[in-house]
């Protein structure tokens, strides 16, 4: 077996290079689709895999004027770390740390009155008023309160809590179903319950600071989505909610992440070799492998075995066989770049490498699985940390 040299310089064995500029970019590019807003960078599942204090940082510095949180844990973590201005989480369960969150100045969402009890007896506790955000659910059948009497019984007890000086009812939203299928005639329907609601809560006293119903794909396409406030997710870290709305180049985003690693080894093998458990992959003749060190332990996606794309040396690579917990092999065809040569497993595409699209369409999901399930094993390494100019 021969083997070139290996550089002198050993890199990391995997890396997920963030680079904030192109975030900041983003975030500015979605304040131009949304003139008439502020908008919320939502930095859940830390930052959708990209680290969410580094990211929330750089959104604000870009202009963002919210941050959102699934849970509260998250919210709690951002402001632990100094973030300031306003910070919203949604995913309430019961004993949640509704006093922890109160006295961090969050914005906590109410979907029904379990929760608006728990979090009137936590103000209580901590003597000071709530941050409330009333949800409404207008088609979507997750969170959030359902039209008709239970809205009503939530709005009437939220402005009585009001009076009484324990919550301020801070906005009024919910979230679309189907705002990545364009003509869905669902997002009309909750458009205009959502119009129907809101107008009820504030018919009965509510004066929210912000309604908001626009996620990542309205922000981009339904400019009448808009309100006081949109929500952009994964379109932040410049991926696009739905191919079939367009690149994130058609919407002036660029891609945040790339994915590499160092090749672990390379070695010749003849013709009717098998690769990897299982043996999905026989070599069709002699040829050299590589062996790429990720696996499905670090995020990688078993379900693209056999066909995820990797670039190496400039030439597009297919997984050879099965991903393993810790490693996967590609079939280099005769090439013999050295040990420790770059794999990039997805980014920006500018190097002709797959983005997380590619990756998305090899393992029959969506590009926001790929990014956010990049494990803790693979370093974040932030580059362009500074402003712009």
């Amino acid at each position: 077996m021969s083997e070139r040299t290996a550089p002198r310089t050993a890199p990391l064995r995997a890396r997920a290079e963030i680079d904030l500029a192109a975030l900041r970019a983003n975030v500015r590019a979605l304040r131009a689709h949304a003139p008439g807003a502020a908008l919320m960078a939502v930095v859940k599942s830390e930052a959708y895999g990209h680290g969410a204090v580094p990211c929330a940082r750089a959104a604000v510095a870009a202009g963002a004027e919210w941050l959102g949180t699934a849970t509260p844990e998250e919210a709690l973590a951002l402001r632990a770390a100094g973030l300031p201005g306003r910070v919203m989480c949604w995913l309430w369960t019961l004993g949640g740390p509704w006093r922890e969150a109160i006295e961090a100045d969050v914005d906590v969402s109410v979907s029904g009155m379990w929760a608006l009890r728990e979090v009137t007896e936590a103000a209580r506790r901590a003597d000071r008023p709530a941050r409330v955000q009333l949800k409404a659910d207008t088609g979507l059948g997750r969170g959030g309160c359902q039209p008709g009497e239970d809205w009503a019984e939530l709005v009437r007890a939220a402005l009585r809590a009001e009076a009484e000086g324990l919550l301020r009812v801070t906005g009024l939203w919910s979230h679309f179903a189907c705002a990545d299928e364009p003509g869905h005639p669902s997002i009309a329907a909750q458009l205009s319950l959502f119009r129907e609601m809101v107008a009820y809560a504030e018919g009965q006293g509510a004066r929210p600071e912000v309604r908001h119903i626009a996620n990542s794909p309205a922000t981009l396409t339904l400019p009448e989505s808009h309100f006081d406030l949109v929500r952009t997710g994964i379109a932040t870290y410049g991926i696009s909610p739905s191919p079939e709305l367009g690149t994130p180049a058609d919407f002036g985003l660029r891609p945040v992440m790339t994915l590499s690693a160092s090749l672990a080894l390379v070695k010749h093998v003849p013709g009717g070799h098998g690769v990897s458990y299982g043996h999905r992959y026989v070599t069709p003749g002699a040829t050299t492998l590589g062996l790429v060190p990720l696996g499905y332990a670090d995020g990688i996606p078993r379900h693209a075995s056999s066909a995820g794309p990797v670039l190496v040396e400039g030439k597009w690579r297919t997984i050879a066989g099965r991903v393993a917990m810790d490693q996967f092999v590609v079939d280099l065809g005769g090439d013999e770049p050295a040990p420790g040569a770059e794999a990039v497993l997805f980014g920006p595409g500018d190097r002709g490498e797959p983005t997380a699209e590619d990756w998305a369409q090899a393992a029959g999901t969506i590009a926001y699985e790929i990014v956010t399930r990049i494990g803790t094993r693979v370093p974040r390494v932030y580059v362009n940390e500074e402003q712009d100019g």
